[in-house]
C-alpha cells in the first residue's frame, strides 16, 4: 500500500514577513487572497488535517479544505521567544540563538527543541503511512522541514538547510517505512 501525504505551508502573514516566531496572527490580505486563488487546485484526498495555529487553520479554510485540527501538528513551541523576531532574539540572546540554530537538542527558549519536533513529526508520519490514499495537511514550515529530514533520513542539522516558501506543497509518498520526497511546488501548479 502506498500512502501519499501532501504538506502545504500556510499563506503569508505579518509574522512570516518579519521573520517572527509565530504569535498567533491571522493571514494578511495578500496571503488570504493567494490562498483563495489556489482553492480548487488541490487533488482529492481521503483526509485533510491542519496545524492548530491560526494561520494554518485560515489557510486550510481559504483553500476550501474541511481540515481537522491535529494537536500533534502544532508548530514548534518557541517558548519565551514567541512573537519576537529573529533579529530581536539575536540582539537579546545571541549565544542562546546560536546554540539553538546549531544544536538540534537545544531549547534555550524553554520550548521545544528541533530534535523533539523531528521526533514528533516522525511519529505522525508513521501514523499517516498506515492510512491508504492521500492525506493533505496544512502545517507550519518547520513541520515541513522536520518531515523532509525524517523522510530522507537526513541528520537533524539539515533542518535549517530547508527553505519552505508560503503556499507550497511537499509530497511524501511511501510504503514500508520508506518515503520519497517531491519538493516545493507552488499551489496552483498541477499536483
Amino acid at each position: 500500500m502506498t500512502s501519499r501525504v501532501i504538506l502545504i505551508s500556510p499563506a503569508i502573514t505579518a509574522a512570516l514577513r518579519e521573520a517572527r516566531f509565530d504569535d498567533g496572527c491571522s493571514l494578511d490580505a495578500s496571503g488570504l487572497r493567494q490562498a483563495q486563488e489556489a482553492a480548487g487546485t488541490l487533488p482529492v484526498a481521503e483526509r485533510a488535517w491542519s496545524s492548530p495555529t491560526v494561520r494554518c487553520r485560515e489557510t486550510a479554510g481559504a483553500l476550501g479544505l474541511q481540515a481537522v485540527g491535529a494537536p500533534e501538528l502544532a508548530g514548534l513551541d518557541a517558548g519565551r521567544w514567541r512573537g519576537a523576531s529573529l533579529a530581536e532574539v539575536g540582539e537579546r540572546e545571541p549565544e542562546a540563538l546560536a546554540r539553538w540554530l546549531s544544536e538540534p537538542g537545544a531549547a534555550p527558549h524553554g520550548g521545544e527543541s528541533v530534535r523533539a519536533l523531528c521526533a514528533r513529526v516522525a511519529g505522525w508520519l508513521e501514523t499517516a503511512a498506515q492510512a491508504p490514499g492521500r492525506t493533505l495537511a496544512v502545517v507550519e514550515p518547520e513541520l515541513v522541514r522536520a518531515a523532509v529530514v525524517q523522510a530522507l533520513g537526513a541528520p537533524e542539522s539539515a533542518f535549517w538547510r530547508t527553505d519552505v516558501p508560503p503556499l507550497t506543497a511537499v509530497e511524501l509518498s511511501g510504503r514500508s517505512g520508506r518515503w520519497n520526497v517531491r519538493l516545493g511546488r507552488p499551489l496552483g501548479a498541477p499536483l
